[in-house]
């Protein structure tokens, strides 16, 4: 597959993508724009009008019908933004000239041209020192680097295993599928979405944080992207099970009120993403007191995982092979491809690359064994209809309950720290007092009835995205890129309660990587979702 044509605009101009747009010629396209402040996205063309984000910061993905042109949008401060961005860019639109110019031109290719809108000198002989060459119009130049050119890492051939078939193996079967990989897909049970990602019902949305941290932005990222994601496959409640119903998310407490409304205050989400209520409105929502308010998450809702799944896997093709009821245990690297063996050492597949989506289970394989993940106990119940007040979205405060689907309201989900499979009626009771406390209800009884699965989850509660680290490896670390890593072994794990919405991001980014592809993620949020950050945090230490 051809390699993108990556075009920089520093200041995002409908016109100009349009006109790269008409330019492009049937060659794959890549438009990263900064959006320094909002855009009216009225006068731009349906396709970019139905994906337009709200305006939240950071680093927000679209992609056109045909699949051709893919465009990022950067909302915030340029310059920042402009740091944090991972690209090869072979042309720029240069509406301003950044603080340090030695980052523009980090993300030049050799031969890239420049177009600026306006210099002065002291700007042009800056860019001039970073390796811009101008011509005799003075406002454009071509770049020519002064080191040896970056070598994205990609695998030489478009082939991969997927182990483990749950939404976080399933969206890397359809991220790489869409490339033109051909995936092998390994499960141990016999059909997909079995352990983790079995539950009926599972909710998406946002989360919000006072100093907008980067777990913060990372689920805002997963969060926006998933909900384009799911439209480009079909749309929730078409191509998959659920409903865009919003969440009303309650404040636990009066503290908890008072933060939540320094951060409505502070401007910085608009409506539609989520919109601060008092106790009166969120009360009226609720049907029942709600004292210390709430927030309303129009966009958000729930899905039954196991049908996002399905629809993931179905979009791959002809280029996906599935190979269920077969226990990868055992990895081997022999003549530049990994092997994939059962536990009677009988080979199951073989490609260069191997991504690892089993969540817990992937421990149990000897390259994979070091990494610090848990499996925390979830046991959701299930309510008939009727058992408690109907709601036409979902609620949750230390728990939550879904709008019955088929008859069913799930309700939950404990989290508890033992291995215990079966159905408690102690997890269950504490279920249903929770929610029965947040629609101001009686506890009542009900038939012992649910679902109990196992939470993957790292130390810090972030997943797991790209090359894992091979810990066999002695020496000192002091970044991310000076970590050992297994050659062609990759992960995606770790994502806890939130695996909806941390697939689809996740592997798009792995997918990125394996690509040589601009990142989906501003660079410090992808190195927080590495891999390796465990290793080098314990390499830092002993050295």
């Amino acid at each position: 597959m051809r390699r993108a044509l990556v075009l920089l605009d520093t200041d995002f101009d409908g016109a100009r993508l349009r006109a790269a747009c008409a330019a492009h010629g049937g060659r794959r396209l890549h438009y990263i724009a900064l959006a320094p402040r909002p855009v009216d996205a009225n006068h731009l063309p349906e396709q970019w009008r139905a994906q337009w984000p709200p305006c939240v910061p950071g680093l927000h993905r679209m992609v056109s019908h045909d699949g051709l042109v893919t465009l990022d949008v950067l909302i915030g401060e340029p310059d920042a933004c402009l740091a944090q961005l991972s690209a090869r860019v072979d042309e720029v639109h240069l509406a301003w000239v950044p603080a340090a110019t030695p980052v523009l031109a980090r993300l030049m290719v050799d031969g890239a041209r420049l177009q600026a809108v306006h210099l002065d000198e002291a700007q042009r002989m800056a860019l001039q020192k970073n390796g811009f060459v101008f011509d005799e119009s003075r406002l454009r130049a071509m770049f020519y680097a002064r080191r040896a050119e970056h070598v994205a890492a990609v695998a030489p051939e478009r082939r991969a295993i997927v182990i483990g078939a749950g939404v976080a193996g399933a969206a890397a079967c359809e991220r790489l599928a869409a490339r033109g990989w051909k995936v092998t897909l390994i499960e141990r049970q016999a059909q997909p979405a079995s352990e983790a990602s079995g539950n009926l019902a599972g909710i998406f949305m946002p989360q919000l944080s006072k100093d907008d941290n980067i777990a913060t932005r990372l689920v805002r990222a997963a969060y926006l992207y998933s909900l384009r994601y799911w439209q480009d496959l079909g749309g929730i409640g078409s191509a998959f099970d659920g409903a865009q119903c919003g969440v009303l998310q309650l404040a636990r407490d009066d503290a908890h009120a008072q933060v939540q409304r320094q951060i409505a205050a502070s401007g910085l989400y608009p409506r539609e993403f989520a919109r601060w209520l008092e106790a009166p409105e969120a009360a009226a929502m609720l049907g029942a007191p709600a004292p210390d308010g709430a927030w309303w998450f129009e966009q958000g809702g729930w899905a039954r995982p196991s049908s996002v799944c399905a629809a993931m896997l179905d979009a791959c093709g002809a280029l996906l092979t599935r190979r269920f009821s077969s226990s990868a245990l055992r990895l081997e690297r022999g003549d530049q491809e990994w092997l994939v063996r059962d536990a009677q050492g009988t080979l199951i597949a073989a490609a260069p690359t191997v991504i690892l989506a089993a969540g817990t289970g992937a421990v149990d394989v000897e390259q994979a064994a070091g990494l610090p993940l848990d499996a925390v106990r979830g046991q959701v119940t299930h309510l008939a209809e009727g058992s408690l007040p109907s709601l036409p979205f979902v609620v949750c405060r230390e728990a939550y309950m879904t709008p019955a689907h088929q008859g069913v309201v799930c309700v939950g989900a404990s989290y508890d720290a033992d291995a215990d499979t079966t159905l408690r009626p102690s997890s269950q009771e504490e279920n249903i007092a929770k929610i029965a406390d947040i629609l101001g209800v009686a506890p009542f009884e009900a038939p012992l009835a649910g679902r109990t699965g196992f939470r993957c989850v790292a130390p810090d509660r972030l997943p797991l995205a790209g090359a894992l680290p091979d810990p066999g490896v002695p020496g000192r670390c002091e970044r991310l890129r000076d970590v050992p890593r297994w050659p062609g072994l990759f992960g995606l794990l770790g994502y806890a309660s939130r695996g909806l919405i941390w697939a689809p991001l996740a592997a798009e980014l792995l997918a990125c990587q394996l690509e040589g592809e601009p990142l989906p993620l501003e660079s410090q949020l992808a190195a927080a979702l590495d891999p390796a950050r465990f290793l080098l945090r314990e390499r830092r230490r002993a050295y």
